[in-house]
C-alpha cells in the first residue's frame, strides 16, 4: 500500500438536467480525519454521503470541500401579485381628482415594486434528486484525484525519509568506529574520573569504589544506544516500504531516536561523538518534520 501526503487539491463539476455543479476539495495536516463541508443552502440531504465516502478514502487530513451549485434552463415563473395590485389602483383611485397628474399607465404601475414577482420555476423531484446523486458521484471523483495526488506527495516524502534514515544510519556507524568507542579510550577515561574520586577523598570503601567504577563505565558506554538507533532504522525503513497510513507510527519513532540521540550526547566522552550525535539531532529532527506530513 502506497505512502499518502496529508496535502491535496482536487476539482470536479458537471451538469445534471438543469442544475451546474462544482466541487472543489484541499487537504492539510490534522490528527485526525477532519472534513469541512460548505453545501449552498437546500443541499444538506447529500451530506451522509459525502462523509461516508470520505471516511472510506482519507484515514488522516483537514479536508475543506466547497460545493456550488446553479440552475440553469429552468424558465423562470411571472406572477402579478393580485392583493399588492389591488392596493396600489386603490390608492390611484382615491387621488383621482385630488391631484393633477396624467393617468397612471400600465407599464408604470407594473413596474411598482412588488406588483411583479419574477420566481425560479418549481424543481421537479425526480431532476433534483438526479441531481443529487450526480454531486456525491461527483465528489466521489474528486475525492480519488484527491487521494492520487495525496499518494504521489507520499512516495516523494518516502524517499526523502529513506534518504533520513540512510544518513542516521551513517552516523551510526561514525560513532561506532569513533576512537572514543575504542575499548583504550573507555578505559583512560575510567581511570581519569576513578582518580578524581579517590582525590577527593583517600577512605573510599573498597566496595563503594567498585560500585562507582561499575556505575562510571555504564555512563561512558554508548552500546545500548547505537543498538537501539540501530533497531529504530530498521522499523522506520520496515514501516515505509510496507506503507499505508503509518504517520503516527513514524511520529512516535522520530520522538524514540531523538530521545537516544539526547543520551548519546549526554554520555558521549570526546568532540567527535558529541559532533556525531549533535549531527544526529540535526538529521532527526528533520526527519520528524517531514513525517508530520504523511497520512
Amino acid at each position: 500500500m502506497a505512502l499518502s501526503s496529508m496535502t491535496g487539491f482536487a476539482r470536479g463539476h458537471g451538469v445534471a438536467g438543469p442544475y451546474v455543479w462544482a466541487w472543489e476539495l484541499k487537504s492539510v495536516n490534522a490528527k485526525g480525519l477532519d472534513l469541512k463541508l460548505r453545501l449552498p443552502s437546500g443541499w444538506d440531504a447529500i451530506e451522509p454521503g459525502v462523509r461516508k465516502a470520505a471516511s472510506s478514502v482519507l484515514a488522516r487530513g483537514s479536508v475543506f470541500a466547497n460545493l456550488t451549485v446553479g440552475r440553469e434552463g429552468a424558465p423562470p415563473v411571472v406572477r402579478v401579485n393580485e392583493p399588492v395590485l389591488a392596493a396600489v389602483l386603490a390608492t390611484l383611485k382615491s387621488l383621482s381628482g385630488k391631484v393633477e397628474a396624467a393617468p397612471p399607465t400600465l407599464d408604470g404601475i407594473l413596474s411598482l415594486k412588488g406588483v411583479i414577482e419574477v420566481n425560479e420555476a418549481e424543481e421537479n423531484e425526480a431532476e433534483r434528486q438526479a441531481a443529487e446523486a450526480a454531486i456525491v458521484a461527483g465528489f466521489d471523483g474528486a475525492l480519488a484525484n484527491l487521494a492520487a495526488m495525496r499518494r504521489t506527495e507520499g512516495s516523494a516524502l518516502g524517499q526523502i525519509l529513506l534518504s533520513r534514515l540512510a544518513e542516521i544510519a551513517a552516523l551510526i556507524a561514525r560513532a561506532e568506529a569513533a576512537p572514543g568507542r575504542k575499548a583504550e579510550a573507555i578505559k583512560a577515561r575510567l581511570v581519569e574520573q576513578v582518580a578524581a574520586l579517590l582525590e577527593t577523598s583517600q577512605r573510599f570503601d573498597p566496595d563503594r569504589l567498585h560500585q562507582e567504577a561499575i556505575m562510571l563505565a555504564s555512563k561512558i558506554d554508548i552500546r545500548e544506544e547505537l543498538d537501539r538507533l540501530v533497531a529504530h532504522v530498521a522499523q522506520g525503513r520496515a514501516l515505509i516500504e510496507g506503507g499505508g497510513p503509518i504517520g503516527r507510527k513514524l511520529d512516535f519513532l522520530a520522538q524514540e531516536l531523538n530521545r537516544e540521540s539526547n543520551t548519546l550526547c549526554a554520555k558521549a566522552n570526546d568532540l567527535e561523538l558529541t559532533n556525531i550525535g549533535l549531527e544526529l539531532k540535526v538529521v532527526v529532527e528533520q526527519f520528524r518534520e517531514q513525517v508530520q506530513n504523511l497520512e
